[in-house]
């Protein structure tokens, strides 16, 4: 059974976040259980999803951009109010922050999403990426 769609093409946060994300050396966008995903190789970026509450308990986020987080960096990140631990992924070094909540400024969104890139992209593609 396929996932709905649960985005919508012209939000304003997928728009800027898939202008980022697509401008790394060898990004694709793919849907997978109803969102976007963002990969070279691996995922290094997904537009919306849901936060881990508890035991089966979730809340939705529409706008949330979740990315792979350095483990050394963990720690900080989870002490920050901004981000959340997302289903599923959340265990294996994903943390996500809510785009419409506009805590969180543009820049730091583009770092976000270039550490994510760095630690699942071939060595090839961050050498093409630090070419630039």
């Amino acid at each position: 059974m396929a996932h709905p769609i649960m985005f919508d093409d012209d939000d304003p946060d997928l728009v800027r976040l898939r202008a980022v994300a697509l401008a790394f050396p060898g990004a694709e966008e793919y849907v997978s259980h109803g969102r976007p995903n963002f990969k070279v190789g691996k995922n290094f970026a997904i537009f919306g999803g849901s936060e881990r509450l508890g035991p089966g308990d979730h809340r939705q986020i529409p706008a949330a951009l979740m990315v792979k987080i350095d483990p050394a960096e963990l720690p900080g990140v989870d002490e920050d109010p901004r981000f959340f631990l997302p289903a599923y992924v959340g265990p294996y070094g994903w943390r996500g922050v809510d785009l419409a909540a506009g805590e969180m400024e543009w820049d730091e969104v583009v770092e976000l999403i270039d550490a994510s890139y760095r630690l699942v992209a071939p060595k090839r593609r961050i050498a093409e990426l630090e070419a630039r």
